[in-house]
């Protein structure tokens, strides 16, 4: 893992979205119906599209604050300490209940490293944005929101819009939210599933989000070339080709990449490379998080230079 920056230099992002406890065994094959079985290895950590993306964030060198609803039961502190260890500061907009917190069963096949995910989500959470999530906007280089918890990420893209900050979406999949958060949007990072409604392809879909104002549409196809739509232009960014033995969290990994380099001189091009060498790597390794330890300098190709502060 590199080491951190100074205080200073850091990048500064703000996550904001899902937090969950994953559970993850690895299996030669799926389960059938009504049968149990024996995993190879199990790991427990902190999960969820914004949670692993500011995991990311701080590995590469940022300064990560996860704005997300947890709650005071003991699977809160568990999910805390382990972002905690992480580099990841937490401002839980739930402190002082008792919500359940959405517990993910995650299981991967060792032959391929493909996932399947069980979990309870937040698309449709009704915690209200914590009183200090303007200051703590105002103080980010870049945010990135993943569509749930929408009343907190609503708030947060207002507050990064009027700042003019980047404002980064992770869009796996449309939610309801969305609508309200594409008038804001700077980047949107598109996976190859996503579809805005009434479009068929990525290509129709990219071509809606830029009549609608996003100035960036990225669109990624998992080892398959990343396209990109931007100022007029278009193109694709080659994926380093990598066997995948774990994806848990792969896009997640480039959504914290890309965010963090957001923030860093460089081209497009450039930031979308370096975010798949990212994901590559968290592919190439077992367990969610023994990937992170090989994350330096080393793995990418553009030097650390923080763009000017604005």
């Amino acid at each position: 893992m590199n080491a951190p920056e100074s205080e200073n230099d850091a990048p500064v992002g703000v996550f904001v979205g899902l937090t969950t406890l994953d559970i993850i065994h690895r299996v030669s094959s799926a389960p059938a119906p009504n049968e149990k079985i024996t995993s190879s290895a199990q790991f427990v950590a902190a999960g969820g599209p914004a949670a692993n993306a500011a995991v990311t964030f701080a590995a590469l060198g940022g300064s990560a604050v996860l704005v997300t609803a947890l709650g005071d039961e003991p699977v809160a502190e568990l999910i805390k300490a382990d972002l905690a260890a992480y580099g990841v500061r937490v401002l839980d907009a739930a402190l002082g209940t008792s919500r359940s917190v959405p517990v993910s069963a995650v299981t991967v096949i060792e032959s391929t490293g493909d996932r399947s995910v069980v979990s309870a989500d937040a698309v449709h959470s009704e915690v209200p944005p914590p009183q200090d999530l303007e200051t703590v906007v105002a103080g980010a280089d870049v945010v990135l929101v993943d569509g749930h918890h929408p009343l907190i990420a609503r708030a947060a893209a207002e507050h990064a819009a009027a700042r003019v900050t980047t404002l980064v979406v992770d869009a796996g999949r449309w939610k309801p939210v969305m609508s309200e958060l594409i008038p804001h949007v700077t980047d949107m990072v598109c996976s190859a599933d996503f579809r805005t409604p009434g479009t068929s392809d990525t290509a129709a879909t990219a071509a809606e989000l830029v009549g609608a104002g996003v100035r960036t549409v990225v669109t990624t196809h998992g080892s398959e070339p990343v396209e990109w739509w931007s100022d007029g232009s278009s193109g694709s960014v080659d994926v380093e080709p990598v066997t995948a033995v774990d994806t848990v969290g792969a896009g997640d990994a480039f959504h914290g990449a890309y965010a963090y380099y957001s923030t860093q001189s460089c081209s497009l091009a450039e930031r979308i490379d370096s975010s798949a060498r990212v994901a590559a790597l968290r592919c190439s390794m077992i367990g969610p998080r023994a990937w992170l330890d090989e994350l330096s300098a080393d793995t990418l190709h553009y030097p650390r230079t923080r763009k000017r502060q604005r």
